[in-house]
């Protein structure tokens, strides 16, 4: 028999050796699992984490035949160190993201970030993943769905990651309000002005100072930092929007605010009106009123 031969008569044995062992443990695991509790899903981790264990011991195994490892050594470890790689790759991205994550800190738990268009609380961060509490989705404004994502490490390489708290807990908030033509738009910019003024007198001072102090660690250019009130043109209306500094995690809450008080202060106000989107047609010369035939 030559050695080919022996080497193939050797591997096929094995092949067939493994199969039948594994299916032994197979039925084994099937047993003791029969009464646990969420057996299916039980059933089905325990079979997949077997097939693994198996199929990786059959390839080494294999490897170990048909090379020479006793004088090639090197050889051998090389293909199965390539093998490993190949098949591990994901699980190796995965752990750079966390060595990237944890040397860097694009990311903290605790803070709020937008990932891959996931956006949501870090609560936790792991060798292999990152957990985040989502907010927004189906929820309107930044609020909590009550889902969990969890979202690998790599990602911190392939996608453009957003972070609304590094550096300062406070974002920028607009409020638009589209008035009509014919509102007194000057009474209109004043009273939105003084509600955010009012919602952010608390703290104004404290966001102030939060980024001048991230502007000392990144090249931002902040501009103004108080409140203030942009006006435009649009079609169904004079838009004023009102801008101004709030915690990242309390937009929906102070948005409510101003909107209340903007809306008591209208209401006293008979020459402000609120717009929306209306069609006006404009006829030139007289117009017949007469009852049609």
């Amino acid at each position: 028999m030559t050695d080919f031969t022996l080497k193939l008569a050797i591997s096929a044995g094995l092949v067939i050796g493994l199969l039948i062992l594994r299916g032994f443990v197979v039925r084994v695991l099937r047993r003791q699992l029969a009464d646990v509790d969420e057996d299916l899903h039980t059933w089905f981790r325990a079979r997949r984490v077997t097939s693994y264990v198996f199929t990786v011991l059959a390839v080494i195994t294999l490897a170990w035949i048909w090379v020479d490892a006793f004088n090639a050594l090197p050889t051998y470890l090389g293909l199965v160190s390539a093998g490993l790689a190949v098949a591990l790759a994901d699980v190796l991205r995965n752990m750079a993201g966390w060595v990237y994550i944890v040397a860097r800190k694009p990311l903290k738990v605790g803070q709020r970030v937008d990932v891959k268009g996931i956006r949501g609380d870090v609560v936790d961060i792991r060798l292999f993943r990152f957990t985040l509490m989502e907010i927004g989705n189906w929820v309107h404004a930044d609020q909590s769905t009550g889902r969990l994502i969890h979202i690998p490490n790599a990602v911190v390489f392939t996608d453009a990651l957003a972070n609304y708290t590094e550096g300062s807990d406070f974002i920028w908030h607009e409020i638009p309000v589209l008035v009509t033509f014919e509102s007194d738009w000057k009474a209109a910019k004043a009273i939105i002005l003084k509600e955010v003024q009012a919602i952010v007198a608390g703290t104004a001072e404290t966001a102030a100072k939060s980024l001048r102090k991230m502007a000392h660690e990144y090249q931002v250019k902040l501009g103004t930092l108080t409140p203030i009130v942009y006006l435009t043109v649009r079609e169904s209306g004079i838009l004023l929007t009102g801008r101004y500094l709030v915690s990242a995690r309390n937009s929906r809450g102070s948005e409510e605010k101003v909107w209340e008080a903007i809306l008591t202060r209208f209401a006293e106000h008979s020459t402000i009106q609120l717009a929306y989107p209306t069609v006006r047609t404009y006829l030139e010369g007289p117009i017949s009123l007469e009852r049609p035939n």
